[in-house]
């Protein structure tokens, strides 16, 4: 006992100070994708190898409406790899409260081979959300302060996992670790929904799981969160909607916020969840 007593004061504290200083990512870390609209030269290279359709265009009377959907995108780079004016960045923090809001889109004129003439409208780019930087003492008390008053209780979440890889679970588990800590901010994952506040929910939603979600949402008590986790929860991901899965979540239940990502890292759920509390208070 006194060996890990020693150990633990010789490696001191571990737990990040997110959000009141920035995510401290690897420099190997791989965010969602960025496109220079101003520079894109033709979008059906990108779309032909984008394996969820996040990348898409249609074509009508001489103009091309090409977008990016980062709520279907995996983060598999294949894109930029393909496009110069598109680059992998390391930004995370997208969550979103409405799904349109993951959505950039532009129209271009078209010329005779199909490339891009010249920019007509857009880009269609929505802001993301912006979390105000505070300590994370103050913020911890103040979501404290909130889920009180609209719970009766500090934050309970449940996790649900209505069909996924189980790539989301592995990076929502690290977020009751030293490292992140989710109860600093008086947050708590339960075992019951009857016990939850928020339905954090992984996966494109089978149909094996659709009827256990609804069951799920129905035993939550209002005033209840839902956030949908990863490509699969926001878009149905790279299972997109088929004989076997319904999409995404909100095709089954009413979605709160949206963070995208394959899978979204711990700093990215933190800030979708930090958000949904916000979203709640602010009703």
């Amino acid at each position: 006992m006194f060996d890990v007593l020693r150990k633990s004061l010789k490696v001191g504290v571990v737990t990040s100070s997110y959000p009141a200083t920035p995510a401290a990512l690897s420099p190997h870390a791989r965010g969602c994708p960025e496109i220079d609209f101003a520079q894109w030269q033709d979008a059906r290279p990108a779309a032909r190898v984008c394996p969820t359709g996040a990348i898409a265009f249609t074509d009508a009377e001489g103009r091309r409406t090409a977008r990016l959907d980062l709520g279907h995108c995996v983060y598999c780079g294949l894109c930029a790899e393909v496009d110069p004016a598109i680059r992998m960045t390391r930004r995370c923090e997208i969550a979103a409260y409405r799904r349109p809001d993951l959505i950039s889109q532009a129209t271009y004129s078209l010329k005779p081979d199909g490339t891009h003439e010249r920019l007509v409208k857009g880009p269609d780019t929505p802001a993301p959300m912006v979390a105000q930087p505070k300590a994370v003492a103050e913020l911890g008390r103040q979501i404290q302060a909130e889920a009180a008053r609209l719970f009766g209780r500090s934050l309970h979440i449940r996790e649900v996992d209505a069909g996924s890889c189980n790539g989301c679970e592995l990076e929502i588990s690290n977020l009751s670790g030293p490292i992140y800590d989710l109860e600093r901010f008086g947050i708590h994952l339960v075992a019951s929904p009857r016990h939850a506040d928020m339905l954090l929910v992984t996966g494109p939603v089978t149909r094996n799981m659709e009827l256990a979600l609804k069951k799920t949402y129905d035993a939550t008590p209002t005033p209840r969160l839902v956030v949908a986790i990863g490509a699969c929860g926001c878009g149905g991901g790279i299972f997109g909607v088929n004989y076997a899965t319904r999409g995404g979540v909100d095709a089954v239940i009413p979605v709160d916020v949206y963070i995208p990502g394959c899978p979204p890292n711990p700093y990215a759920l933190l800030y979708g969840i930090l958000q949904a509390v916000r979203k709640r208070a602010q009703a």
